[in-house]
């Protein structure tokens, strides 16, 4: 990428210059005002003080220089302020970027291999199986689900997986809530009395003993999940049970190896997991006084699956387990286990708005809203692009009137109606007996309008957006790239004619091949967060 080539230049520029010391990493980024150029560097500005000369003076030297030795594909190096050094990049470089987005197409445009193949455990969701999911459960399904599309374009195998908490004292809540449905009496208390336990009751066989009314429910849940799930284009490739690892003595083992590995010990007719010496603040409960298992101890066994499975896991929390981090970290790290191999992210709160008014969300006092609702009165793409308009570690406020309009105040109305533009200019172009045809780099050199060299400009950030939404886990960053590449195409749809009078054929002919490698950019972007490209609005 054009980056790395600005900085090996960079590097030659100061050795021939004498200037040291030359740092191990040199810093690139996009300018917040893009007159300023395409990137910008604070070097001079970093090895001034060692350099022992004014960042500016040293800024100045490096541009004049590299002015004299452009990079290929930069036109223009300037200074700037105290001593930033800017790049602007050439338009021969820009149209390069423009056939190879022609050449590759949808499918592999800005993908890239850093991942090698490294295998790649994503759990998220994860929700207890005892009722549908709400809307709570929405932004981390969406990001889950997102980030292992964005691992598997750069080269990661990915494996999405979700985590069944199907044993303990929520499952027999659960089928007590049930069984009193079934039977018209009340639910036990801290039971799950949503209206959703009376629906499912009535579907419920007669004459079925707890055990099996449990198992009943727990079906039936997962089943519920995975049809919601799948309205909003998430599919999972293990659910995986926690009950099986009580059936062939995964817990036993792991609370075998503790001890073995001296991190558990006995104390009050308990079991500790010594974890204060692995990381944590303090020591943890394993196994109760009454041999009832804590909820770590599955975590555990499950947790050290996934890494004889996996190169590398993530997990996507809720903003409730914040304080669970440290304690499963430390008790991989007493198993043996790299910890920095296990990423967790913490998805925080999200509150939903209708109406100017907040919808409360309770999953076990009968005013759940379930996340299907949503689906239903937004649509998959909104709930999918909504709930990933923000980094997951910020609360977010979700209107759900303008995520249902038809404006171009509506953040994904906009993006998409940016692409049903660029279909049809393609379809009006073709009633006019035109298509697009590839053409030189030469040829398309006659793109130099303001609105066209914007488009240009974003499009050639899109591999580099998607390296760093993989590399910080960050699909935001793909949806702010969306959004400012839609406006890139708005601009142009309104100030730059395809077809009509004075537009000649040789322009009708390049500009078709920026409209098309755009649809393959916004394309890209969209199917990456799991939205629709429509050719129509």
């Amino acid at each position: 990428m054009i980056n790395e080539t600005i900085k090996s230049s960079l590097r030659k520029a100061m050795e021939q210059l004498g200037i040291s010391p030359i740092p191990p990493e040199i810093n690139m980024e996009r300018p917040a005002n893009r007159t300023h150029g395409d990137w910008s560097s604070n070097l001079a500005l970093v090895v001034s003080k060692e350099a022992g000369r004014p960042a500016r003076e040293l800024a100045e030297q490096i541009s004049e220089y590299m002015n004299a030795n452009l990079p290929e594909g930069v036109e223009e190096v300037s200074t700037a302020g105290p001593g930033f050094i800017n790049f602007k990049v050439s338009l021969h470089c820009l149209l390069e970027v423009l056939l190879d987005a022609l050449e590759k197409g949808p499918d592999d445009f800005g993908r890239l291999d850093f991942g090698k193949g490294k295998k790649v455990n994503i759990e998220f969701v994860s929700a207890n199986p005892t009722g549908p999911l709400h809307a709570g459960h929405a932004r981390g399904a969406c990001y889950g689900d997102a980030i292992a599309s964005i691992l598997s374009a750069v080269g990661f195998n990915t494996h999405r997986e979700f985590y069944m908490n199907d044993r303990g004292l929520q499952m027999q809540i659960y089928g007590q809530s049930l069984q009193a449905r079934k039977e018209g009496t009340e639910i036990p208390e801290g039971g799950y009395g949503g209206e959703y336990i009376i629906e499912w009751a009535s579907l419920m066989p007669e004459g079925l003993s707890l055990q099996e009314i449990i198992e009943w429910g727990c079906t039936h849940a997962k089943q519920d999940q995975q049809e919601t799930l799948a309205e909003l284009g998430i599919h999972f490739d293990t659910w995986f049970s926690e009950k099986s690892m009580i059936e062939n003595g995964g817990i036993e083992q792991v609370l075998e190896d503790l001890a073995a590995e001296g991190a558990a010990y006995e104390k009050d007719g308990a079991t500790w997991l010594s974890s204060t010496n692995f990381g944590d603040d303090k020591d943890r409960v394993l196994v109760k006084s009454d041999g009832e298992l804590t909820y770590l101890t599955p975590d555990i066994a499950y947790h050290r699956d996934k890494y004889e499975r996996s190169d590398w896991l993530i997990n996507v929390w809720g903003a409730d387990h914040h304080g669970y981090v440290a304690r499963m970290k430390a008790a991989m790290n007493a198993l043996g286990n790299n910890p920095d191999d296990l990423s967790i992210q913490i998805t925080q709160l999200v509150k939903l708005v209708r109406a100017g008014q907040e919808v409360k969300l309770s999953k076990r006092q009968g005013d759940i809203i379930e996340l299907r609702s949503i689906i239903e009165e937004i649509g998959t793409d909104a709930t999918r692009f909504m709930y990933l308009l923000q980094s997951v570690d910020s609360k977010q406020t979700f209107d759900l009137e303008l995520a249902a309009s038809r404006a171009m105040e509506n953040p994904v109305y906009y993006v998409q109606m940016a692409h049903a533009r660029l279909c049809s200019i393609e379809r009006n172009a073709k009633d006019e007996g035109f298509t697009q045809i590839n053409l030189s780099l030469s040829e398309l050199e006659i793109l130099t309008h303001a609105r066209e060299i914007e488009i240009l400009r974003c499009l050639e950030t899109l591999p580099e957006v998607i390296e760093l939404a993989a590399r910080e886990l960050a699909p935001h960053k793909i949806v702010t790239w969306t959004r400012d590449f839609a406006n890139a195409v708005h601009g142009f749809y309104h100030d730059c004619y395809v077809i009509g009078d004075g537009v000649s054929t040789e322009l009708t002919n390049a500009r078709l091949n920026l409209v098309v490698a755009s649809k393959t950019g916004l394309k890209v972007g969209l199917d990456l967060l799991g939205v629709t490209a429509p050719e129509k609005m």
